[in-house]
């Protein structure tokens, strides 16, 4: 049976102590009300049977009717003093008590995960993960240097806020409600027109603190997110691609627009030191996911910070790469699963890792039409049980869509990638975790 762990079921869930805890309050009642009887004493109660119906289906119906108030009106006030007490805890939240109990005292415990990305690749994974577990480390790449992003790190000289906004939101405890507001862009002409109200106040935030990183926790604390979110350096950087035919090519947005072939990336500065509590978070990591992403655009970026590739082939982690569902044109065009492997491997040895998460669903001809007029096509998985990697594929259906600029499109869904991750991983599977099901139709924040 596929257990919901969403609202009444969540009280069953091992680990909570609910049925421990119920089962003494119980008992305390049973003693209870022994001890009310013997100090009413025998005559009195005899007194109130005689009250009662004489046998029959009156007196059995009286007494049924009796003894369900009775369940009901102490579960209900139960319930009511939980809802009283989480209210204290968090004002201003509507949250129920079973969801209030599992997020503090499950997903609290749950195994440590480090994923590292960008795009709304990353920020798919998170709305998947954080149904799982509380202790999830995000890296985003801070490469960005297109749309909003990048007119506020060339106006203000600032990292661009696009990619952790959209990882913040997609954390976030209320996520539905705060997207709308901080995916917000400004119309009606002017300089503010195209900027989203989560970038400005993320640049706004890091003036007000100091520091991009404080800004980042100043926002996580106000959208109370699950896990935390840190840029894979402080540093501001842009990258660099050597070309097929040996030219070179800056800045992220014209590298996914020129259709030549790249050879190589690398960053504009040398030796990029990555954030502080990157490293660490990789080393305490219990699983690392690396992707989905951009390949050349939002993964490789991340490891080509100064330690991070080292620390993630070092790390004791269960590793998991997640391929991704397109080619995209101008990066990757006619890239197999194969070729998106050995282009990988360069920034990090992938014989590190222990397998990779592959697509096996098509999606519907409309869609495909409309990819191959972007010069874009599914990924064909040709991994071989036998590679040179070591690899093990781990195949099902992720596929969902979004709505991107007002348009479908094809992305990973979060909650079927979060059930494979549990169903196939290591890490999860020894902790029997089972995710809450959603809506496949979730939509995930647009990037910018």
């Amino acid at each position: 049976m596929n257990l919901s762990l969403r609202g009444g079921l969540r009280w069953l869930y091992p680990g909570m102590r609910v049925k421990l805890w119920g089962l003494v309050a119980l008992a305390s009642t049973g003693l209870l009300v022994f001890a009310l009887l013997e100090i009413v004493g025998k005559d009195r109660i005899r007194l109130i049977y005689r009250l009662l119906p004489e046998g029959g289906a009156a007196r059995d119906g009286l007494i049924a009717l009796v003894c369900l108030a009775g369940i009901g009106g102490f579960a209900l006030g139960v319930s009511r003093l939980v809802r009283s007490i989480a209210r204290g805890v968090a004002p201003g939240r509507e949250e129920r008590p079973t969801d209030l109990i599992y997020r503090t005292r499950i997903l609290e415990r749950g195994p440590r995960v480090v994923a590292l990305g960008g795009g709304t690749g990353l920020s798919t994974l998170l709305r998947g993960l954080k149904e799982l577990t509380s202790n999830i480390t995000a890296v985003v790449t801070v490469t960005d240097d297109g749309g909003s992003s990048g007119r506020l790190r060339a106006e203000l000289d600032v990292l661009p806020p696009g990619d952790v906004r959209n990882c913040i939101l997609a954390l976030a405890e209320d996520e539905a409600r705060i997207a709308r507001l901080f995916q917000h862009r400004f119309r009606g002409g002017g300089e503010l027109e195209g900027h989203s109200l989560g970038n400005l106040l993320l640049v706004g935030l890091e003036q007000a603190t100091g520091g991009f990183d404080r800004a980042i926790e100043e926002m996580s604390h106000i959208l109370n997110v699950r896990g935390r979110v840190l840029p894979a350096t402080l540093t501001r950087t842009h990258l660099v691609a050597e070309m097929e035919d040996e030219t070179w090519v800056e800045g992220e947005t014209r590298i996914a627009q020129d259709p030549r072939r790249i050879k190589r990336i690398t960053l504009s500065v040398a030796n990029v030191r990555p954030h502080p509590e990157v490293l660490a978070a990789i080393e305490r990591a219990d699983l690392l996911l690396l992707g989905p992403g951009s390949l050349f655009t939002s993964l490789v970026p991340n490891l080509l910070v100064e330690g991070i590739a080292p620390a993630i082939e070092k790390a004791a982690a269960e590793k998991l790469y997640v391929a991704n569902l397109m080619t995209e044109r101008g990066e990757t065009d006619g890239f197999s699963l194969h070729d998106h492997l050995r282009a990988l491997n360069p920034y990090v040895a992938l014989r590190s890792f222990h397998g990779v998460l592959i697509n096996t669903a098509l999606p519907d001809e409309c869609f495909l039409r409309s990819y191959r007029e972007e010069k874009a096509e599914p990924v064909r998985d040709d991994l071989e049980e036998s590679n040179e990697y070591g690899l093990v594929g781990i195949r099902g259906d992720l596929l969902g869509t979004i709505e991107l600029a007002g348009k479908l499109t094809v992305k990973h869904n979060p909650h079927k990638l979060a059930r494979t991750i549990v169903r196939e991983s290591r890490t999860f599977s020894r902790r029997m975790i089972t995710p809450s099901p959603r809506r496949a139709d979730e939509a995930a924040p647009p990037a910018g």
